[in-house]
């Protein structure tokens, strides 16, 4: 089973969403804004990404963050904002058993098949 991860109202949730959907692919969403992000799931994703991959830098969150605290982010800053503000974190990321993908990429979502 493949489990997408994000969060409803993302672009680019909504975009692999219906790539999922136009390859017929069965998919169970975790939406952060409803399940929230665990310890033990924040771990998972930290033995697959860094915490410098999963933290999106380019999203509202990260921007409303002071200066201070995005020069200074260490993996434990990471998994208390990534708890916190589970919209922090990269989209979309993707399982399907031992195979994980993290950000849009065409040729990684074609591998999930």
């Amino acid at each position: 089973m493949i489990t997408l991860y994000g969060i409803n109202n993302c672009d680019t949730i909504k975009k692999t969403r219906q790539w999922l959907e136009d390859k017929g692919l069965e998919y169970q969403f975790h939406n952060y804004k409803i399940l929230g992000c665990s310890d033990e799931l924040i771990t998972c994703f930290l033995e697959q990404f860094s915490f410098q991959k999963l933290i999106n830098t380019r999203g509202t969150t990260w921007r409303n963050l002071p200066e201070n605290v995005k020069k200074s982010l260490s993996r434990e800053d990471a998994i208390i904002l990534m708890k916190e503000k589970p919209s922090i974190i990269k989209r979309p990321l993707i399982n399907r058993g031992n195979q994980w993908i993290l950000g849009f990429d065409l040729v990684q979502l074609e591998r999930i098949k």
